[in-house]
């Protein structure tokens, strides 16, 4: 106990003559080593004098030499790093200490808790390398510690994880435990009325963070896009997207709502005394590696602040247009657009059917060092290198429109507009596609074709479109079978006819589905897909825009020349046994 104690305290209680940290940061290996009187200088100049002829770290060089063994060099690596290192392979964790940290955070971030003072939620952890600095961020940010860090060897720390932390803490006994507990039982009830102080002090007690943490962790680990923490008038529900489907979790008790918003929004840097307006945030975490952003919108409702999560895993981010999901020949197609010197490319579809993901690989693949890529984005949501990426912010002044007019006079080759919302954005997209640049965006439609009459509907003149549109790609997320489940069957003709087919249009092909597993939540479906329709703009279509064609007649002229419709794309996937009958038939429409 006393080693932790020594681990977690300051410098006045030394012993003489002790070597510090701060003393040893930034130093050489062998200096470093010499300092704490592991090795002398001569051994330190014999295994220098090795290394010339052999690529072998010296720390290394010096553990064969028989200078110093392994524990010594992990100490000064500790040591280069400004960080004590601590012998754990006889040291016992304190019971309030493990329980400071939930398991699940312990194993993602590969930390074990050797002290802690509730009184002034000081957390000492250690962890494998000195390098793991995103932990003591992360646990200072999701549990509000005051984290301090040491170094110990990967064996004691392997096996005090497995001692300590292999018992998963689940969600329902959390939220048990929240419910027992009377010093939340205030809450309850108070309304409009609600004491801050008692919420602030509530969200900051280990249990609510705890859970909120664990909910984190879930919500990340099953890929989840968003998570919802929803107020109503007798319950709290917490909610996360997976693939596109709503799960609810173990609700809270409702008591306890404004203390798990209050949380998110101190995570998130948000005013938790504002309960009237709207408040956007961000969180930045690391979880298992991985960069994670999470993007906060809280919304005031009639019984509570509703707030919404959106995860953006930035480690899973496709930047190859070959992995987004195009078929060859929508590919070559896409690929050609978006070579174009000039013109306007639209990608389209509803919100959160990741038209912004689509353009992100089209970026990547035109950033070259001859070409200048500016984005204005709301939010930036993938910081990608070798771009300009612009964040829209309305309540400063900063639109679309009025990012895109200051575009103009910072010579661009391309340029992405985030969403075209208004007259004023197209108007400036069009004049910056006429003087020579290629602009892409994105629009809310539910189709190719009737994004055309979308922009004439905001106040654009055709002969402006028709000067300057070149394509527009509308695209659908289907859920795709568990490969784990996955099982062929017949279809009613029921379900045919929902497609428009009779059995004898399927004749001889072969459909599946997922019976549903713990790989896939029961659910038959695990990840999704995207169904693409690209419409290119010839100078046939051009005349017809020029005399107000309807959709149908644009859609009919696109499918001769060989557009492939979102119901189409849907059917190829069925036939190759990616997904199924019921989800295309609930994304897509049957053309007219």
């Amino acid at each position: 106990m006393s080693r932790a104690g020594s681990s977690s305290s300051k410098s006045s209680s030394r012993a003489p003559g002790e070597i510090t940290p701060d003393q040893l940061k930034g130093r050489k290996l062998g200096r470093v080593l010499t300092k704490m009187g592991k090795v002398t200088r001569e051994q330190v100049h014999e295994a220098l004098a090795i290394q010339k002829t052999r690529k072998v770290q010296i720390g290394q060089l010096l553990i064969e030499l028989g200078h110093c063994v392994e524990s010594d060099i992990r100490a000064a690596l500790a040591g280069q790093a400004g960080m004590k290192y601590m012998d754990l392979s006889a040291f016992e964790l304190p019971e309030d200490a493990v329980a400071a940290i939930p398991s699940e955070t312990a194993n993602a971030y590969q930390v074990v808790a050797v002290a802690y003072n509730p009184t002034s939620k000081r957390l000492t952890i250690a962890m494998k390398t000195p390098d793991n600095f995103r932990a003591v961020d992360d646990l200072r940010l999701l549990m509000g510690f005051n984290v301090e860090a040491v170094v110990g060897d990967e064996e004691s720390i392997d096996a005090l994880l497995k001692q300590h932390y292999s018992q998963s803490e689940s969600m329902s006994d959390v939220v048990s435990s929240l419910a027992e507990d009377d010093k939340f039982a205030d809450l309850a009830g108070r309304g409009d009325s609600i004491d801050l102080d008692a919420v602030l002090e509530a969200s900051e007690d280990n249990q609510v963070i705890k859970l909120l943490n664990l909910v984190l962790l879930q919500a990340i680990r099953d890929r989840a896009s968003d998570i919802h923490f929803e107020p109503f008038e007798s319950e709290f529900k917490m909610r996360y997207r997976i693939d596109g489907v709503l799960y609810e979790m173990v609700p809270p008790p409702q008591h306890l709502g404004p203390a798990i918003t209050s949380r998110v929004k101190v995570m998130a840097n948000l005013d938790i005394a504002e309960r009237r307006l709207p408040q956007d945030g961000r969180i930045e975490l690391q979880v298992a590696g991985s960069p994670v952003d999470l993007r906060v919108a809280v919304l005031p409702t009639m019984h509570g602040e509703s707030v919404v999560m959106r995860v953006l895993d930035r480690s899973n981010v496709e930047l190859k247009l070959d992995r987004v999901g195009f078929r060859e020949d929508d590919l070559e197609t896409f690929r050609a657009l978006v070579a174009k010197p000039n013109g306007i490319v639209v990608v389209t579809g509803p919100t959160g059917n990741r038209k912004t993901t689509t353009h992100y690989p089209a970026q990547a693949e035109l950033n070259t060092i001859d070409r200048k890529i500016l984005t204005a984005e709301d939010p930036v949501e993938y910081d990608i290198d070798g771009l300009c990426q612009c964040q829209v912010n309305e309540d400063a002044g900063l639109t679309f429109a009025k990012a895109l007019r200051s575009f103009l006079r910072q010579d661009p080759d391309i340029i992405l507009v985030g969403e075209v919302r208004d007259l004023e954005t197209a108007q400036i997209a069009v004049q910056a596609s006429l003087t020579g640049h290629l602009v892409l965006s994105t629009l809310h439609t539910n189709d190719a074709p009737s994004s055309v009459v979308r922009l004439i509907d905001l106040g654009l003149e055709p002969f402006l479109l028709t000067a300057t549109m070149e394509g527009v790609v509308a695209q659908r997320l289907v859920r795709t079978i568990c490969t784990k489940c996955k099982e062929q069957y017949e279809p009613t003709e029921e379900e045919l006819l929902e497609l428009n087919l009779t059995p004898d249009d399927v004749r001889g092909r072969t459909f599946s589905r997922g019976r549903g597993c713990d790989n896939c939540n029961k659910s038959g479906y695990k990840g999704r897909m995207a169904l693409f329709e690209i419409m290119g703009v010839d100078d046939e279509m051009r005349e017809m825009i020029m005399r107000s064609a309807s959709t149908s007649v644009l859609r009919e002229h696109s499918r001769k020349r060989g557009m492939r419709t979102l119901r189409e794309s849907g059917l190829l996937a069925i036939y190759e046994g990616q997904t199924t009958i019921d989800e295309v038939v609930r994304e897509t429409v049957v053309e007219e």
